[in-house]
C-alpha cells in the first residue's frame, strides 16, 4: 500500500515541507564554510554524518513503501500532521542554533580565529541545538511516512552518524575552550533540554 505522504492531499503538503528542510540545508552548505585560517578538527565527521542522513532517509523511503506491515494503525491523518509539524519545528529549531551561531557556524567542525563560546538563545538549554533540530525533522518524517519500521531505521541510522559527530565536536571544543566548555557541558544536556 502506498504511504500517506504520497497520497492525494497528503503529497501536496509532505513534499514542499520536505523541499525546505533538504533546500535550507543545500543553501547553508553552500552558504557556511569554514574560513580558510580555521583550525579543523573535523576528523571526517562531515562526510560520514552526510552518508548517515542520506542513509537514513533513503531506508526510510524504501521500507516506508516496502514494508507496509509496519504501517502505522490508529488515526493516520493525525499521525501524519504531527510529523508535518515537528519537520517544520526541527527546522526552526535547527535555524534558530544556526542565527545564534553566526559567523562561527560551519559544516565542519572548526575552531575559527576570535570564537567564543556561546551560550546564549537555544544554546543556554542543549550544547547542540542544531543537531536536535535535525534530529526532530528526522522523526517528523519518519511519523509523516505513517511507518513505525521508518521511523527506527531513520533514527538509528541517523543517530550513529550524529553521535560520532558529537564526539568529535565535544573534543575539539574542550580543547578548544578548556575549563570553560567543561562547566557548559556539566549545566546542559546534548539534545533535549534537562533529559538528554
Amino acid at each position: 500500500m502506498e504511504p500517506l505522504a504520497f497520497r492525494d492531499g497528503h503529497a501536496l503538503v509532505f513534499w514542499p515541507t520536505y523541499a525546505l528542510w533538504v533546500g535550507l540545508e543545500i543553501w547553508g552548505a553552500v552558504r557556511q564554510r569554514a574560513g580558510a585560517t580555521a583550525l579543523g578538527r573535523d576528523r571526517g565527521s562531515y562526510p560520514l554524518l552526510l552518508v548517515a542522513i542520506f542513509g537514513a532517509v533513503g531506508l526510510g523511503f524504501v521500507v516506508a513503501w516496502r514494508v507496509p506491515a509496519a504501517a502505522m494503525s490508529g488515526p493516520a491523518e493525525g499521525i501524519f500532521a504531527l510529523g508535518i509539524v515537528l519537520m517544520l519545528a526541527g527546522v526552526g529549531v535547527r535555524w534558530a542554533a544556526v542565527r545564534t551561531l553566526g559567523r562561527f557556524f560551519t559544516r565542519a567542525v572548526v575552531i575559527q580565529p576570535g570564537q567564543q563560546l556561546i551560550q546564549s538563545g537555544p544554546y543556554r538549554l542543549v550544547r547542540h541545538p542544531g543537531y536536535a533540530g535535525s534530529l526532530l525533522t528526522l522523526l517528523g518524517l519518519g511519523l509523516a511516512l505513517t511507518n513505525w519500521l521508518s521511523v527506527v531505521v531513520i533514527l538509528a541510522v541517523a543517530g550513529l552518524g550524529y553521535g560520532y559527530r558529537v564526539r568529535v565536536e565535544e573534543q575539539a571544543l574542550c580543547a578548544a575552550f578548556g575549563e570553560e566548555y567543561i562547566r557548559y557541558m556539566r549545566r546542559t544536556r546534548r539534545f533535549i533540554p534537562f533529559i538528554f
